[in-house]
């Protein structure tokens, strides 16, 4: 069956009329088919965290509330569940996998159906045809989502080999944090490959050609709140955008805010709304970059929903950005800091950015004798009391996200649709392949 559908796909000249009738447009008005698509998916990213982001932008000194990108570029929603051995709730594997195939499959898939049989990607297909690829994150480079985009394993939890496997991924842009599965003897294939590889921001602007491996971290980059810095994301895009964009056939990229998950699952409000301010910068990035070359296509949503954030708790009708906004760094840098010293009281405060009342020194006091750790969670759960954030769970939820999109067949993506079809209606619109169905049924065996 799955490979039935991605022989199916490939056909674009007969696929593309019956998808634009399910998607209720006109085929004598349908958009004209992009040269180049930009996939970006802020990882964790429900609809209580684009909620939650706008009344975190908005300026309190003005009578209305102030649209945020996301605002702006709102077409639809998506559910995402996995396959049905999974249940209701995915992981950001087999949600990626459902991205970049169309096919759903187990949570913790890497781009391979229930039977561990490899699926093409959008990215094999854009390959085939001549186009440039790239990913571009904020996690580790061979994290489940890039890696559903650029791989074939049948565990996420495979950090080696995944990233191993990227050398014959044909990718030409691979951006992000992971240096620690990237050991000497593998850079050096890359290298061999013509690949320049950079490990400093710095150093982007030494990229100016050809293919390019940056691996900015050990494992993910730096927390945006830690580094009081919403640029990392936004530089990668640009550069990876620049790179690509000197294909002739154009290009398909993916960017992911990946540590709004990684905060959401750390039930973390002001680290979660720091990310989502880098990733909304950077799709700001995509934003001008479509522009300026009306023949691309953007498309923004998220792989599920983490943490079940909820604006508002403890039955207050209240939630406090400002409180939010004056936090600066992360509770966990917060909560190292004050291990290490002892007149640890003021330093919290500072970076708290509120006074303290005595009960809640005593808390953290009675926490921080415990550990680093326990001092991290109670930070946590002070920021959320003071702030009025509520959270159901350290895990995923089952609701549908919602589809950003703008450029060329954006339409296509309005109203309601599961994940597998933005994948399939992406992969309509890559150019007709000159290869035959051989070919693209070759990469499922």
């Amino acid at each position: 069956m799955n490979l039935r559908k991605t022989c199916t796909w490939a056909l674009s000249a007969l696929v593309v009329l019956p998808l634009f009738a399910s998607a209720n447009i006109d085929i004598h008005e349908a958009p004209s088919r992009p040269k180049n698509m930009i996939i970006m998916i802020g990882d964790g990213m429900g609809p209580a965290y684009t909620s939650a982001y706008r009344y975190y932008q908005n300026n309190p000194d003005t009578e209305e509330i102030e649209q945020t990108v996301f605002d702006r570029l709102l077409v639809g929603m998506a559910s995402t569940y996995p396959a049905r051995q999974s249940g209701y709730v995915t992981d950001s594997a087999a949600s990626a996998t459902a991205l970049a195939t169309g096919v759903k499959s187990y949570n913790g898939a890497i781009s391979v159906d229930v039977d561990k049989r490899p699926l093409t990607t959008i990215m094999q297909m854009a390959k085939a045809r001549g186009m440039a690829t790239g990913v571009a994150v904020t996690a580790q480079v061979n994290h489940a989502t890039p890696a559903a985009f650029l791989a074939h394993n049948e565990s996420r939890r495979n950090y080696d080999a995944i990233a191993q496997s990227y050398l014959s991924s044909g990718a030409d842009v691979i951006l992000g944090g992971g240096q620690k599965y990237f050991p000497e003897d593998l850079l050096k294939q890359f290298s061999a490959k013509d690949y320049q590889h950079i490990s400093q921001l710095s150093q982007l602007d030494s990229l100016t050609q050809g293919k390019a491996l940056g691996l900015f971290a050990e494992v993910q980059l730096p927390w945006v709140i830690d580094q009081q810095d919403s640029t990392q994301l936004s530089l990668l895009t640009q550069k990876a955008l620049e790179l690509l964009s000197q294909n002739p056939n154009g290009f398909v990229l993916l960017v992911e805010g990946s540590l709004i998950d990684w905060a959401g699952h750390n039930n973390d409000i002001a680290t979660a709304m720091a990310e989502m301010h880098g990733f909304a910068n950077a799709i700001e990035v995509v934003e001008q970059y479509v522009r300026a070359n009306p023949d691309t296509l953007m498309v923004v949503t998220a792989d599920h929903n983490t943490g079940g954030l909820s604006i508002g708790a403890n039955g207050e009708y209240a939630w406090d950005t400002a409180l939010l906004k004056g936090i600066q760094a992360s509770p966990a840098s917060i909560a190292e800091l004050a291990i290490a010293i002892d007149d640890w009281q003021p330093l919290v405060s500072q970076k708290l950015g509120f006074e303290l009342k005595a009960e809640e020194l005593q808390s953290l006091g009675n926490a921080r004798m415990q550990g680093q750790v326990a001092l991290d969670t109670a930070l946590k759960q002070l920021i959320d009391n003071r702030s009025f954030t509520g959270w159901t769970t350290s895990g995923h939820t089952g609701v549908d996200v919602q589809v950003f999109a703008a450029g060329p067949a954006a339409d296509l993506f309005k109203g309601n649709q599961d994940n597998t079809d933005i994948a399939d209606k992406m992969i309509s619109l890559l150019p007709r392949a000159k290869q035959t169905l051989e070919v693209i049924s070759k990469d499922n065996k």
